[in-house]
Order: structure tokens, then C-alpha cells, then sequence
């Protein structure tokens, strides 16, 4: 296992606290205050936790994020501490150790907050499909494993969608373990570009790869030649498709979405 540097850093959760109903967490603060570095996180589903109140929650919590860029993080923060107390209300400090700032926020955020699920506004599917990085691997029957928020700055549209992947072969842009981001293939040249690849003779088989196709031209016109599929990691081979009927193309590699830890992050 390879060991991560942890430093002290310190977390206060942001609590909002509507008419009749009790202080519900909304939101999170990691710093560091040694470096005086912070991440926030907000929720995102705010009509249906708030209704009525959703678009002025939506615009409060805005509003307090750019506070916080703009008045010098921890100086906004300890001023919030003391003078917050109405609809916003910040909970005291508590200490966490932390490798990454971004990873330890997102951590608390899914530990203290339970946003409601919205299909392709805020949440993409995970599908329970394990691609291998190498040669087509054996899944069980595939089904939808979870929904899983996504960063605000992704664009979500139908066709997307996530799914693990397993094995070195396309190491080091997607690291073994990894879960990514697909978009649904819907035709189109898929010459030079990463595919998940579900295999058709044998049930549930899928792997990712870079595809490339060879052609050659005869009497009858252009004809496909042969099929490869190519690993990134040079320690590994590539190799060719028999047919182009036994393989079904499932979706273009977008990027990866999340990596496994190396080691203990946060305790």
C-alpha cells in the first residue's frame, strides 16, 4: 500500500435552519490553517429540500461562497462563526486529517449530507459493468448500481454515463480501479478514439481500448481489413478483432471521474 502525507486541517458544516423544521446540514468548509486554503461544498437540490424558500437558499449559499473567495477565506469565516445565527448557521470546528483538501471535502460532504437524487441535473448513473484495461472481463448481469453527484461544472446530458474500470493496460490516463465518464455511442467514426467495448458471443463482457481499423480498397470498394484494439501502457500487447459482429461499441471514453485512494486519506 502506498502511504499519503496527511496534514491537521479543520471541517465546520453549514447548517440552514428553515421555519418549523430543524437545523439540517447544507453545506461544508475544509481548510487548512496552516495555509489558510479552504474548500467549500454546497447541496444542490434546494427545491426539493426547501421548496418555497429554494430560490433565496440557492442565492444565500451563492452569496456566502463568494464572501468567501473574495474576504480573505478564514478572516469571512471566523466573522460567520460569531455573527451567523439565523437562516445560515455554521457548527463548531472539528479536526480531520486530510492528504487532499478537494477528496477530504467531498468525503464529509457525502457523510453528512443526503441530497435528493436528479437524474441528469445533478446525478449520473453508475453502471455495475466492470471494463477491463485489458482483455474483455466476465460481469455478472449488468444493472444500475447508483446514482452519483456529479461536479457543477459538468454539463450532464442523457447520453452519459459511468462505469467502472479494472486492470494496467490503459495506465497512466486511467488508472486501475478507476470509475469514468462514457458518452453513449450513436454512430459516427470511432477511428482512433477510447471505446467501451461489450463483446456479443460471450454474455457480459466488456473492456475499454483505443480502436483503430485498417482498410484496403478492391473492386467491390472499401473493405475493412482488420480491427485492433489498442492499450495506452506500452507493457501491454494490442490485439485485433475477429469480426466486427461480435463486438458492440457502448460508449466513447470521456474522462476519468474518480480514482482509488493510495492509502488512508481521512480518518
Amino acid at each position: 500500500m502506498t502511504l499519503v502525507a496527511t496534514r491537521n486541517a479543520e471541517y465546520s458544516l453549514i447548517d440552514v435552519a428553515l421555519p418549523g423544521r430543524a437545523p439540517e446540514t447544507a453545506g461544508v468548509i475544509v481548510r487548512d490553517p496552516a495555509s489558510g486554503d479552504f474548500r467549500i461544498r454546497f447541496r444542490r437540490d434546494w427545491e426539493s429540500f426547501a421548496g418555497e424558500e429554494a430560490e433565496v437558499l440557492e442565492l444565500l449559499a451563492a452569496d456566502f461562497a463568494a464572501r468567501l473567495q473574495d474576504r480573505q477565506g478564514p478572516d469571512f469565516i471566523a466573522f460567520c462563526e460569531e455573527h451567523l445565527s439565523h437562516t445560515l448557521r455554521i457548527a463548531d470546528r472539528q479536526q480531520v486529517l486530510s492528504a487532499d483538501l478537494d477528496r477530504t471535502a467531498e468525503r464529509l460532504y457525502k457523510q453528512y449530507i443526503r441530497p435528493a437524487v436528479q437524474p441528469y441535473v445533478t446525478h449520473l448513473p453508475l453502471y455495475s459493468a466492470r471494463a477491463a484495461a485489458t482483455k474483455f472481463l466476465d460481469n455478472d448481469e449488468i444493472r444500475e448500481e447508483a446514482w452519483i453527484e456529479v461536479p457543477d461544472n459538468l454539463r450532464l446530458t442523457p447520453d452519459l454515463f459511468l462505469a467502472h474500470v479494472v486492470g494496467r493496460s490503459m495506465e497512466p490516463r486511467i488508472p486501475d480501479g478507476s470509475i469514468c465518464l462514457f458518452r453513449r455511442y450513436q454512430g459516427g467514426t470511432r477511428q482512433g478514439k477510447w471505446w467501451l467495448i461489450e463483446r456479443l458471443d460471450v454474455a457480459d463482457q466488456y473492456t475499454i481500448k483505443r480502436y483503430t481499423r485498417q482498410t484496403m480498397e478492391a473492386e467491390e470498394g472499401w473493405q475493412h481489413t482488420r480491427i485492433r484494439l489498442e492499450p495506452l501502457n506500452p507493457e501491454f500487447e494490442a490485439w485485433d478483432l475477429d469480426s466486427e459482429d461480435s463486438f458492440r461499441t457502448i460508449g466513447e471514453f470521456v474522462r476519468v471521474f474518480s480514482v482509488p485512494e493510495a492509502g488512508v486519506e481521512d480518518e
